[in-house]
């Protein structure tokens, strides 16, 4: 080959190596507990890498499609900072997002402090995740602890009842969840006085028959659950069994969602007050359209957990759109605050002060409905409407 005819080859070889460049994808490592919670996760993944879909088929961003790394944390806080020294050091992906267990959550929130990389957070509901363990690197999706917990007071407050059992996973969401309700409830009746009887269960070991007697023993006069998943399960099947829910209210946290609902079928406790997800009769124009893509590419109807894998996704493409593509962390914590998103359950604002988005969540009661727990006479609660003051969020860091 003479020069005339190299120069030209040389520059088309940089051109395509320009081209190739621009093309590559945009890497995101995400970290959550796949064998430890399925049952809120597989749904979860699944509404992840629907919405991943629709963002590529729409051209990406700019042009570059979005990639996922997944990586499983077991359930433990150790396994899931090596991960994500893993996926940041090795992968050289652009952000971390996911975790599902608060104690989890938070090993990752501090991981991305010290490391200065990026966490979008999806589900662990640690209020100390954006509050008083919150740091400029971390951003939550999901309405914490205190917001669902916040939802269901007033409810609480109208039963008007006097001796509270409390059940819930000895560990931060479960701890968290029972002191919120323990304030929030005597600030909210503080006429007739309130006295709590707590059963702190290990989480995912539940003795279900050792718990329900207790609470019969104590003579309680209402319960606020906090249990889920299979330990869940387990106490309604032994409060069914030996009479603990006749003629005594439970008000209960997230046990309304179909991850937790459905498997209980026609032992679903009716009356129960709870946070969940009625996505059968949920039928605003977004979450209409969210449904029918969601059975439409799985072949199956949508848990919560799937509509909080979509929305991360696409908020974090949201995000990168506002870049312009950028992936310098200064540039997207910039472009997430105050950021506005489309979501399944409405329009949302990631917020400026404390980077927790305004995802709220639905109330209601349970019911059956030809042998399957629903939900009843449920109303979407707006996370704005639960969330800290901006003052409030300012005392909470600081206290840190």
């Amino acid at each position: 080959m003479n020069f005339r005819s190299f120069l030209p080859a040389l520059f088309a070889a940089f051109a395509g190596s320009a081209t190739l460049s621009q093309a590559q994808p945009i890497k995101i490592g995400e970290i959550n507990s796949y064998k430890a919670q399925p049952a809120f996760l597989e749904p979860y993944r699944k509404g992840w890498e629907l919405a991943q879909e629709e963002v590529n088929a729409a051209g990406g961003i700019n042009g570059r499609k979005l990639e996922t790394v997944f990586r499983d944390d077991n359930g433990t806080p150790g396994d899931a900072v090596r991960a994500a020294e893993e996926l940041v050091s090795r992968e050289r992906v652009a952000l971390i997002a996911g975790t599902f267990l608060s104690n989890v959550g938070l090993a990752v929130g501090d991981f991305a402090k010290q490391r200065r990389v990026l966490f979008v957070a999806s589900e662990p509901l640690s209020d100390k995740l954006t509050w008083a363990n919150g740091n400029d690197f971390t951003f939550r999706l999901r309405a914490s602890t205190y917001m669902q917990t916040r939802m269901l007071v007033p409810e609480a407050a109208k039963l008007n009842k006097r001796r509270w059992g409390i059940v819930y996973p000895n560990y931060e969401y479960g701890q968290s969840a029972a002191a919120h309700f323990k304030k929030l409830l005597i600030a909210a009746q503080p006429a007739g006085g309130v006295e709590f009887v707590e059963q702190a269960t290990p989480l995912g070991r539940i003795d279900a028959g050792a718990v329900v007697q207790a609470l019969l023993d104590e003579k309680v006069d209402a319960i606020f659950n906090v249990t889920f998943g299979a330990d869940l399960a387990k106490f309604v099947r032994e409060g069914n069994t030996r009479g603990l829910f006749r003629g005594r209210p439970v008000v209960s946290l997230l046990s309304g969602e179909p991850e937790y609902l459905d498997p209980l079928r026609a032992e679903t406790p009716e009356g129960w007050i709870v946070t969940g997800y009625p996505w059968q009769d949920l039928n605003t124009p977004e979450h209409r359209a969210f449904r029918e893509a969601y059975q439409k590419r799985w072949g199956d109807y949508p848990r919560l957990g799937s509509v909080v894998g979509y929305a991360t996704v696409k908020s974090i493409a949201a995000m990168l759109k506002k870049t312009g593509g950028s992936t310098d962390v200064a540039k997207m914590q910039a472009a997430l605050r105050g950021l506005v998103v489309d979501t399944p359950f409405g329009r949302v604002t990631w917020r400026s002060q404390d980077q927790q988005s305004t995802m709220g969540a639905f109330v209601g009661r349970l019911a059956l409905r030809d042998g399957r727990g629903v939900m009843v006479d449920w109303r979407y609660v707006d996370g704005r409407d639960v969330q800290p003051t901006d003052e409030e969020v300012k005392r909470l860091r600081a206290a840190k």
